[in-house]
């Protein structure tokens, strides 16, 4: 009981005690202003309607359950990624460069580039590969690419008529030969002898090395020590092979005329492969001969001479003709092959009868034809070989000789093999292609003059 009398009395304190707080906070407040009090009680003007004349009632538009309105989607813009090109990376190349001295050796040389011992063995064999470098000599270069550690990426050796041997390094190595694609020009010149041949093609700037080839194809029809007194006139036509301003390989002779005063002698080569020349004394065939190697250099001459290999003086039986390994050699006349195999000294031979008595032999050939037999018939300009080095030869030349009942004869003054071509000439076109080389060297020379009268303007 004493418990239920004092929770009574603990319920009317505590609501005696809010109604004070409650009367307490309403006499502490102040009364509010009039002013106040009018500003509570404002409300904004009606806002007139637009002035619009086509009013879109939105809220019918969104009511209408059945019509949603389409919204446009914005075109997405197409923006093409920019494409920025980073720069590649290249490794760190070096180039060594110089020519070939005297005396010097392919392995001295890449020493000198900086090159180690196993490198330049590397070098060595894959050059060797494509280019005997036995051949080196002063005048070749060489250039050398190497790497940032200093090994080789690519080396290259330029030997002669601007052909190049280059090999490249890498996972493999791989060698080859450059061959530069030549222009071949025609020329022509004019000049007056003096004194010599050789000193007259040298003043007017005709190849030199002409004298010779005149001296042999007139060889027993001109004596050039009796005949040349002094203003007799040489005209000279020829090739030449150029790559840039070098001349590569030698130049060929396409027409020489030499006025003697009381005769005139020409000679004509063809262009159409055979080499075979024609010799006309006065515009009339006097005789043909048919170069074995066509575009050769005459390296020497039928006579007495000193041996290259031996070194004493002894009789050279025939001429040579000095060309690359592999030229074709070809038959000078048409007859038999009398002979086919290998002549001691002479090396691989190739010998043909032409008649009962005379003979010809081409020596020192690197190669016969497959199936090439004693009795088979030729004609000239017929491939019977190749040039080469075998026997006793100082380098690849063919060695040709015409032998008449078994004695040697100059061949380029022999009448016999000159018989046997012009059986099968016909002097018609001979004198047809003598009238077309006379017009090339005038329309040739006429140049020369006009391009020499355009340089001093």
């Amino acid at each position: 009981m004493k418990l239920r009398y004092l929770v009574a009395g603990l319920a009317l304190a505590g609501g005696v005690s809010s109604a004070a707080v409650l009367l307490s906070n309403a006499m502490t407040k102040e009364a509010v202003p009039v002013a106040l009090t009018g500003i509570g009680r404002w409300e904004p003007d009606t806002v007139a309607p637009l002035p619009f004349d086509d009013m879109v009632d939105v809220a019918s538009i969104v009511s209408r359950s059945d019509e949603v309105p389409a919204l446009a989607v914005p075109a997405a813009l197409n923006i093409a990624p920019i494409q920025i090109a980073l720069p590649a990376l290249q490794p760190s190349f070096t180039t060594w460069s110089r020519e070939i001295a005297a005396g010097e050796t392919l392995d001295a040389v890449l020493a000198d580039a900086g090159l180690s011992a196993p490198d330049r063995a590397e070098i060595a064999l894959a050059l060797g590969v494509e280019f005997d470098l036995r051949r080196l000599r002063p005048g070749h270069s060489l250039t050398v690419v190497t790497t940032a550690d200093g090994r080789p990426k690519r080396v290259s050796l330029d030997v002669d008529d601007g052909v190049q041997i280059e090999a490249v390094f890498g996972d493999r190595v791989a060698t080859r030969v450059v061959t530069p694609a030549p222009d071949v020009t025609t020329l022509a010149g004019e000049t007056v002898i003096d004194s010599s041949i050789f000193a007259a093609l040298e003043d007017a700037g005709i190849p030199a090395r002409f004298a010779v080839d005149l001296a042999q194809m007139l060889g027993g029809t001109v004596d050039f020590r009796r005949d040349l007194s002094g203003g007799e006139t040489l005209k000279v036509m020829w090739r030449e092979a150029r790559v840039g301003d070098a001349v590569i390989g030698e130049p060929d002779m396409t027409f020489a005329a030499l006025d003697l005063g009381d005769a005139v002698f020409e000679i004509v080569w063809p262009e159409d492969g055979s080499g075979r020349a024609v010799i006309y004394r006065d515009g009339a065939v006097m005789r043909t001969f048919a170069q074995p190697v066509e575009g050769a250099r005459l390296s020497s001459v039928y006579g007495q001479r000193k041996h290259p290999v031996f070194g004493n003086t002894r009789m050279h039986t025939g001429i040579d003709f000095a060309a690359a390994r592999g030229t074709p050699v070809k038959a000078t006349a048409p007859g038999r092959i009398s002979f086919v195999g290998t002549r001691g000294g002479y090396g691989r031979t190739v010998e043909i009868s032409h008649g009962s008595d005379t003979m010809t032999r081409y020596a020192h050939l690197s190669a016969v034809p497959k199936g090439l037999a004693i009795g088979d018939r030729v004609t000239a300009g017929d491939v019977i070989g190749n040039v080469g080095a075998t026997g006793t030869a100082t380098g690849p030349n063919l060695h040709y000789e015409v032998r008449v009942n078994g004695r040697p004869t100059d061949p380029l003054s022999d009448e016999r093999l000159t018989e046997a071509l012009r059986a099968k000439d016909d002097d018609g076109t001979a004198l047809v292609q003598l009238a077309k080389a006379r017009s090339g060297f005038k329309q040739r020379l006429a140049n020369a003059h006009m391009t020499q009268i355009n340089g001093r303007l």
